[in-house]
């Protein structure tokens, strides 16, 4: 089922949408901040962001431009109070598929949703960074064009790396993401595995921020 992340700090608005979304035949996903927004598009596949201007925490601005640093193609159609031209300019020129104000008309907000649905490329089947590439439909994994194989959990971790480049992933992110497990202080398997990662891609590639993760440069 086609699925849509919805953000926004208003749950009247959230219940709104989540119904007028059902309606269509399309799958809900609701989050009231621009950080679990982040974490929930790392982590499951979704076809369109609704999103808000105005979130507690990073702005429904910030939130555009991290989707886009990612290489993620995901349409976003933002939603805002502002009336300002210009914040609808900045938003279309940062990759927004579409500018929305409220208060909207529910019937009109759908038929865009649908317009951008059709619209979409689909989700993303190849990640590149740096001469690095995985292909995520073969599982495929190669190295300035050479082929380079990875265990299962090395594909998962180094998904994670080039999907964020240039941000600090801590062990506890990348424990939930990879192993789907809660952060023990005790282990170090995530250790283990970038050591592993380093020595098929480049230990130049991954680098330690201590005190913090790692990040992929």
């Amino acid at each position: 089922m086609t699925r849509v992340l919805l953000v926004d700090d208003e749950p009247h608005i959230i219940t709104l949408l989540e119904r007028a979304l059902r309606a269509e035949g399309l799958e809900p996903v609701a989050c009231e901040d621009g950080e679990s927004a982040l974490e929930t598009l790392a982590g499951d596949d979704i076809d369109l962001v609704l999103l808000d201007v105005g979130l507690p925490g990073i702005d429904g601005f910030e939130v555009l431009h991290r989707i886009r640093r990612s290489g993620s193609l995901v349409p976003v159609v933002m939603l805002t109070a502002r009336t300002a031209t210009q914040d609808t300019v900045d938003a279309l020129d940062g990759g927004a598929s579409d500018y929305v104000p409220k208060p909207f008309v529910v019937a009109e907000l759908m038929a865009r949703v649908r317009s951008r649905l059709r619209e979409s490329p689909g989700p993303t089947t190849q990640l590149s960074r740096g001469g690095v590439s995985l292909d995520m439909l073969a599982r495929r994994a190669t190295v300035n064009g050479r082929d380079v194989d990875l265990s299962a959990r090395e594909f998962a971790l180094a998904e994670q790396f080039l999907r964020h480049p240039g941000e600090v992933l801590s062990r506890e992110v990348l424990l939930k993401r990879v192993w789907e497990l809660d952060f023990d202080p005790g282990s170090n398997v995530v250790d283990v595995y970038v050591r592993y990662l380093r020595g098929k891609v480049g230990a130049a590639r991954i680098v330690t921020v201590r005190g913090e993760g790692y990040r992929w440069e």
